[in-house]
């Protein structure tokens, strides 16, 4: 096989693992109450089976590039693609909702594996003039998987049931792992340097420990939740402390000296917070409040994912009319509008006024990842280009599990107050949730307004 059909190839199989692992990502929200239902779980607490995943790839990515150099890329991406294939099985057999936490828990690893050790092969094998051209043609199909993923979740629960929306990676990660082990070269393991396992320990206790105050604030009651939010803020101490006396510490404190790194990074934890939970409230509140079927709830989210695909085509040439600074203050604030917006859902609210709705929050939320990912890298020195690159990640999929976790939180807590045996309170504690939620996105508009003028 020549060298380039054999790139040509590799391409395709990163593509497709980078498809499986967004469209996994979006597939489970039109299927949760479905789930619930067969599970015997209320529909209002399936939030874990989302936290779930987006923590733990949060808790993998920084390990990612490490394990690939250790091992090797070709043997880490057949792991990558075993463990999420693994994960979709137990998925689908799960038989209550804590099997099914734990199954998302071993896909998510998987998961987290796909695109990191995917980019590293591409840049192994592709000329350095080629690696822009190639990772674009990778990411491509990470934009179709939101596109198609909620009206295909909908569908398969409709018209088969839930389990298929993971047993249909079963197939998928077979030709997967074939295509792998025969097409992708076995890179020699690169061994530069000692993993920081104390580090990575530190951050991980401290985001587990965070994610379990808000997922449990139920169970473990408000001493119960403070207490494990102290303890993850003390490691997050600990970690800074032992960061400044290693040499190579997981994310070196230099990066923090880097203003635009900073204020990205808590801007983009907490703008997140809200947009990351609209996916997962919108699909519900439909179902369970207004009786839509699940592919009619699928489908009522696509007006998001075009509005987002076409602004993706126009938002480089107005950040650099309007600057970081002006387009992300201004588009915080429109976006936190229209988070809080939500808020109208009823029963006799017009169809076009949901649509119009979902299309302005798919643009202003499309414009705002774009802004803010940008003006968090873009000052990093090539040296700590990789480490900045792994921490954004990690804090994007960090948010999005903390924003699913407390806007189930918070609604569920509405529920209680306002009393569950009244068939109205439930949409009160949806449209209360809503306006909570942009209100905390709202916050990280005085985030972005400390970055310098004219930037």
């Amino acid at each position: 096989m020549t060298t380039d059909r054999s790139n040509s190839v590799l391409l395709w199989l990163v593509a497709l693992g980078f498809f499986m692992q967004t469209l996994d990502a979006t597939i489970v929200n039109t299927a949760l109450p479905a789930m619930a239902q067969a599970l015997g779980e209320s529909p209002l607490r399936m939030q874990s089976v989302i936290v779930a995943y987006s923590l733990t790839m949060a808790l993998v990515i920084p390990a990612s590039g490490w394990v690939a150099d250790r091992f090797g890329t070709r043997r880490v991406y057949l792991m990558a693609i075993a463990l999420f294939v693994l994960g979709s099985l137990l998925c689908a057999l799960a038989a209550s909702l804590n099997q099914l936490v734990l199954a998302r828990v071993v896909q998510g690893c998987g998961g987290a594996l796909l695109l990191p050790v995917g980019r590293l092969a591409v840049l192994r094998a592709f000329p350095r003039e080629q690696f822009l051209k190639a990772m674009s043609f990778v990411t491509l199909p990470g934009l179709v998987g939101p596109l198609i993923g909620p009206t295909l979740g909908g569908w398969m629960v409709e018209y088969a049931s839930w389990h298929w929306i993971f047993l249909v990676n079963v197939p998928v990660g077979i030709l997967g792992l074939l295509a792998t082990l025969r097409h992708m070269r076995d890179a020699a393991p690169i061994i530069h340097r000692r993993f920081d396992g104390a580090g990575y320990a530190l951050l991980a206790f401290a985001m587990v420990a965070v994610s379990l105050a808000l997922e449990g604030h139920a169970l473990l009651g408000a001493l119960g939740a403070g207490a494990l939010l102290a303890a993850g803020a003390a490691s997050l101490l600990v970690y800074w402390w032992h960061a400044r006396r290693r040499p190579d510490p997981l994310f070196a404190p230099a990066l923090f000296t880097v203003r635009s790194l900073r204020i990205g990074l808590l801007g983009n934890l907490f703008s997140r917070l809200g947009g990351s939970c609209i996916p997962f409230l919108i699909p519900l509140v439909l179902q369970v409040c207004l009786g839509f079927s699940p592919m009619e709830a699928g489908m009522m989210m696509l007006p998001t994912v075009l509005a987002s695909m076409t602004v993706k085509r126009v938002a480089a040439a107005l950040i650099e009319r309007w600057g970081y600074r002006r387009t992300l203050v201004a588009n915080t604030v429109l976006l936190a509008l229209m988070i809080a917006s939500f808020a109208l859902v009823a029963p006799d609210q017009p169809q076009w006024l949901r649509i119009l709705q979902l299309l302005v929050f798919g643009a202003t939320n499309s414009m705002q990842f774009t802004a803010m990912n940008t003006v968090t890298l873009k000052d990093l020195e090539t040296s700590h280009a990789s480490s900045g690159t792994s921490l954004l990640s990690m804090v994007q999929m960090l948010a999005m599990g903390l924003g699913v976790g407390i806007a189930g939180a918070v609604l569920a807590g509405f529920h209680e107050l306002w009393g569950q045996a009244r068939p109205e309170a439930v949409l009160h504690a949806f449209q209360a949730t809503f306006v909570c939620m942009g209100v905390l996105t709202l916050f990280s508009a005085s985030i972005f307004a400390r970055l310098d003028r004219g930037t």
